[in-house]
């Protein structure tokens, strides 16, 4: 069973062909905080998304408490390298703070704990229940996070590896070449703005399409609409 009395087998099924949306905000965010993040998880729950991203132990525990979906956590620990969910010892908290499934970081960087990809995801299903999503930037790190026993990938790091700025859009190439290669359901994620462009991942292939900012960051989006009058 899941952290949330889910049977693994079936866990992955309500989110085929919805939407996840990422309730995250930094530190220095006014929104930030586990009870603003469990509300803006049940509003958009109400709207008809069919699971929810959270980003933390505390905020991925105030979330569970608040939302009966699928939830994907993570725990960001720095801002350079290998950070979302680094090690070991941080996905497991975020299993035990009630994620179904962990996101970590699936690319081919070192990890600071000094264990490989397959390692973490052996260990994690071990000690958990929760399945295991690979955050990926390239068609060869999502292979070999199938390899390495991931039970889903995502392309949450597409764009952000290469040590240039990130294209403007999602990248929905690679949503459609890991689609088309894998065995495991391909999450799209990424700089996703508009209802179209989550339409067109599904389209490209995508199992489910996850949007933060463009739903749950007004900040940001403020910042585009005041740049852009400027």
């Amino acid at each position: 069973m899941t952290a949330a009395g889910r049977p693994l087998p079936e866990l992955r099924e309500p989110v085929r062909g919805g939407l996840l949306v990422s309730c995250q905000a930094p530190p220095d965010d006014p929104l930030s905080g586990p009870d603003v993040m469990a509300r803006m998880a049940a509003s958009v729950a109400a709207a008809g998304a069919v699971g929810i991203r959270a980003e933390g132990p505390d905020d991925v525990r105030a979330v569970r408490a608040r939302v009966d979906l699928p939830l994907v956590g993570l725990w960001k620990d720095g801002d350079a390298g290998v950070y979302i969910t680094p090690t070991l010892d941080h996905a497991l908290a975020v299993a035990a703070a009630g994620a179904d499934i962990v996101a970590l970081d699936g690319t081919a960087r070192p990890r600071p704990d000094g264990r490989t990809l397959a390692d973490t995801v052996a260990a994690v299903h071990a000690a958990t229940p929760a399945l295991v999503m690979a955050d990926v930037a390239t068609l060869a790190e999502g292979v070999a996070a199938e390899a390495a026993g991931a039970d889903l990938v995502g392309t949450t790091l597409s764009g952000y590896t290469g040590g240039g700025p990130p294209p403007p859009g999602p990248d929905l190439p690679l949503v459609a070449a890991l689609a088309a290669r894998l065995g495991i359901p391909v999450l799209a994620e990424g700089r996703i703005r508009t209802p179209a462009e989550a339409r067109a991942a599904l389209d490209c292939g995508a199992w489910a399409v996850v949007v933060g900012t463009a739903i749950t960051r007004p900040r940001a989006v403020a910042a585009r609409f005041a740049e852009a009058l400027r």
